[in-house]
């Protein structure tokens, strides 16, 4: 399933992960954390997160009230409290990438000076999850892990088909209505799907309701998901021992994993 494609296009996928795939992340962060919670009770905050871009500005923002995140895409047209600005597409993605220096644009971080510590507070928890090689030791942190990655693969490949990324829209364009999903045995919480029909794709977090999946990607555990997410155990050896079980043909496996190795090797 690899396709060469230009660097700009490359930057363009990975930009549009960051911002669309791995940011909204912070909704489910917080809204696993309690402890993080308190700190957007008081006041409504409007956060943003942008880059700039020759024909303007591309971004994501987040209404925090009430102890809860709402992620919108794009700008936001209501007046903003604290922003992180990149001065391009590149500098974005080598930020998300632990390139740290040259830092982004601060604005109102002096003015909002609480605000902008929490909400930088959530993003290193963010990173500092996402980042991990191994599996943590908290299963807590392992079941929270888990399904931010769930969220981001199939948030990612849909939004790559949307992309026109070559491999990923020859797959979704070649697929009749198939859904595929992950999913942690005993854990409901710990799932996600992605639905392809003709070249058309829908993700969403949660267990798929409407009917029995085309193909499932399923788990025995945390940790086991953990293992071939983060790519520290085999998959064959997986299988065979049943820590790894795939409910659909072995073929539709590989090409999903395929899929989820095209979306990590963009945000790494």
């Amino acid at each position: 399933m690899a396709e060469t494609v230009s660097k700009d296009r490359e930057t363009l996928y990975s930009t549009e992960l960051f911002l669309y795939a791995v940011c909204p992340l912070l909704k489910t962060i917080l809204e696993d954390r309690p402890a993080l919670q308190t700190a957007w009770q008081k006041k409504r905050t409007v956060a943003q997160i942008s880059c700039l871009e020759q024909d303007g500005k591309k971004a994501i923002h987040y209404i925090f009230e009430n102890g809860a995140c709402t992620p919108k895409k794009g700008v936001s047209e209501e007046p903003i409290d604290i922003e992180l600005e990149f001065k391009s597409p590149e500098h974005l993605c080598a930020f998300f990438k632990g390139k740290l220096l040259p830092l982004p644009k601060m604005k109102g971080a002096l003015k909002h000076f609480s605000a902008f510590l929490n909400f930088m507070k959530l993003l290193l928890v963010m990173s500092g999850l996402l980042g991990a090689k191994t599996a943590p030791k908290k299963i807590e942190d392992q079941k929270l892990l888990v399904k931010c990655m769930f969220y981001l693969l199939s948030r990612g490949i849909s939004l790559l088909n949307k992309l026109g990324h070559p491999a990923v829209a020859a797959w979704a364009a070649a697929s009749p209505d198939r859904v595929y999903a992950w999913e942690v045995e005993g854990e409901p919480d710990l799932s996600a799907w992605l639905r392809v029909c003709k070249g058309h794709t829908k993700a969403r977090r949660g267990a798929y309701t409407k009917s029995i999946p085309f193909f499932t990607m399923k788990f025995d555990s945390p940790k086991s998901a953990l293992g071939i997410l983060q790519e520290t155990d085999d998959m064959i050896e997986a299988t065979i021992q049943q820590r790894l079980i795939m409910v659909g043909g072995p073929e539709f496996g590989a090409q999903l994993g395929d899929l989820m190795l095209t979306v990590g090797g963009l945000v790494k």
